[in-house]
């Protein structure tokens, strides 16, 4: 099984702890001319937050989408340092990533914690973007589908099937990301057929329609023999996506997706 033909790719740009008022205006300058006549692609942009609200104002007259990097897991209350979907969607977000590698890894944000912000994030009128997949040691463990399956189960059971398709799925290799490596085209387009079909098994229509984006180490040279694969729906880009010609290229190929 694979993707619908009929929906848009998506490609997102991660700028992580990175930026500057000054560099963010500079990167926008040089991308948003570039991108705007692409057609078939969806392109969003998660900024840090003391950024989102000026990123907004630099959005506006562009059909780029606002996304934030995290959330709370309350949408509102004493929860000093922590940002509610609520907050966010009120400056203009239509994105929220959730369960990134490195908010699991170095944030101790378990399974239970990311469905919750998945739910939450839905609850707030978001859409949230689901990063699932493995460490190294699991893939060479034989443990990639298990991993991928219990990730996608703990939001399944939280929220229930009709409100996790109302969200976007991200496959990130954590072996992959920021380390330079990349799964290969068959390597990452058997996960995300594994998903899809995981999908499949509870609702064959919404599995297709469901977005399963690839996320690591993405670059301009790899972009377009990645998105051709039949269930990959775009990318999920960290570093590249600071880089005006890098993610525009980027976002480029993802229009070239095969219909057949």
């Amino acid at each position: 099984m694979q993707t619908s033909p009929n929906k848009k790719q998506l490609v997102i740009g991660n700028w992580k702890m990175n930026g500057s008022s000054a560099a963010n205006a500079g990167l926008l300058r040089s991308l948003l001319p570039v991108i705007s006549s692409l057609e078939g692609v969806e392109v969003a942009l998660c900024p840090p937050f003391p950024y989102l609200s000026t990123v907004a104002d630099l959005l506006d007259d562009s059909d780029v989408a606002l996304g934030a990097q995290n959330l709370s897991t309350e949408l509102t209350g004493a929860y000093t340092g922590e940002v509610g979907g609520t907050m966010l969607r009120d400056i203009g977000c239509r994105f929220v990533l959730v369960g990134h590698s490195e908010r699991r890894a170095l944030y101790g944000e378990d399974d239970a914690c990311v469905a919750k912000k998945f739910a939450t994030a839905l609850q707030a009128g978001l859409i949230p973007v689901l990063c699932v997949g493995e460490t190294l040691v699991q893939r060479q463990s034989g443990e990639t589908q298990a991993i991928v399956t219990a990730q996608l189960n703990a939001v399944l059971n939280a929220v229930g099937f009709n409100d996790l398709v109302k969200g976007v799925i991200a496959y990130e290799p954590v072996w992959a990301i920021g380390t330079g490596e990349t799964a290969t085209p068959e390597q990452a387009q058997a996960v995300h057929r594994h998903i899809r079909q995981w999908l499949a098994s509870q609702h064959r229509a919404a599995a297709a329609d469901c977005r399963i984006l690839y996320g690591g180490s993405v670059k301009a040279d790899n972009a377009e023999q990645l998105f051709s694969q039949p269930d990959i729906d775009g990318g999920l880009i960290g570093g590249a996506s600071l880089d005006a010609m890098s993610f525009a290229a980027i976002c480029s190929a993802a229009q070239v997706k095969p219909t057949s």
